[in-house]
């Protein structure tokens, strides 16, 4: 059984209302990094809400590690789009108040070890006894980071953790989060708006159909070597395939597929048809990169 299982879930927040999204079924297995892309109104932050625990499904069912998801838990941390510090604590406060929340019979010597091998792997070990308000918004980001990484958690939910940094910072975030990544063998889930960040960090990609009625229209897998690094990755043939592919799903296929039309594209080594389910299009995918 997959480690993380979504089947047919669909989100309604009103009864005269159309869904956000129905019908959404994908798994994740452990180890996994999977970013989810589509434009706004499609449901993404209400999927990563529901997996969270923070949000009920209108139907359909979220099952992590062979349990249902029925409200937030530890085994699953979250890093919001802003940093959402505590601003009267440090960083190792910040940081060593989550830590508490998991292991409360800690003595003040491990809780402190453990908060500083964390910080330190976010690069802050200089900014350990400062406050919020010191610290720049990618420094702050680093600390919502470290602390959802201190918690040891199953699965990682990101939020566009990354959307309000400046491209020089994003950039160093995204190398130091996929380094941690790799070196924890974390499963994550990430919300992304930014093509060449899901190309960087994933290995599958989820493309979610327009809202209002959004479904998880196609899974990419990222057919690129793991041990990509930001500086080197488009230099990949591969890299502008699979780019091309998402920008034209995100441009134009995406409209037809919520208009109900069929489209065909054969000009790249990822190409499913849009009505296929996840299941089948996950295998379609990998027929097509084995091609």
């Amino acid at each position: 059984m997959s480690f993380l299982k979504i089947e047919n879930l669909s989100k309604r927040y009103a009864p005269a209302l159309p869904p956000v999204f129905e019908k959404v079924n994908f798994a994740v297995e452990r180890g996994e990094f999977v970013c989810i892309v589509g434009h706004s109104g499609c449901g993404k932050s209400t999927i990563l809400n529901v997996l969270a625990g923070l949000e009920s499904p209108t139907s359909g069912y979220a099952y992590m590690d062979g349990k249902e998801i029925t409200g937030p838990s530890l085994d699953r941390g979250v890093v919001f789009q802003s940093h959402a510090l505590m601003p009267w604590l440090t960083v190792r406060r910040n940081v060593g108040f989550a830590v508490r929340s998991r292991w409360p019979a800690w003595s003040a010597a491990q809780l402190n070890q453990h908060v500083e091998r964390f910080v330190a792997m976010v690069g802050l070990t200089h900014a350990l006894d400062k406050k919020p308000s010191e610290l720049s918004g990618g420094m702050k980001q680093r600390v919502g980071i470290a602390r959802a990484f201190a918690i040891q958690p199953k699965m990682l939910l990101l939020d566009e953790p990354f959307g309000a940094l400046d491209a020089l910072t994003r950039g160093t975030i995204q190398d130091e989060l996929l380094s941690i990544v790799q070196a924890a063998h974390q499963t994550v889930f990430m919300i992304t708006h930014d093509v060449d960040e899901a190309i960087l960090l994933a290995d599958k990609i989820l493309l979610m159909s327009n809202g209002p009625h959004a479904r998880v229209a196609e899974i990419v897998r990222n057919t690129m070597p793991r041990d990509r690094v930001r500086a080197t990755v488009h230099h990949d043939p591969q890299y502008y395939l699979i780019r091309n592919h998402l920008v034209d799903f995100l441009v134009n296929r995406s409209k037809l597929i919520q208009a109900g039309a069929s489209d065909s594209v054969g000009e790249v080594p990822v190409v499913v048809e849009p009505g296929l389910a996840a299941s089948d299009a996950e295998l379609a995918i990998a027929q097509a990169a084995a091609a």
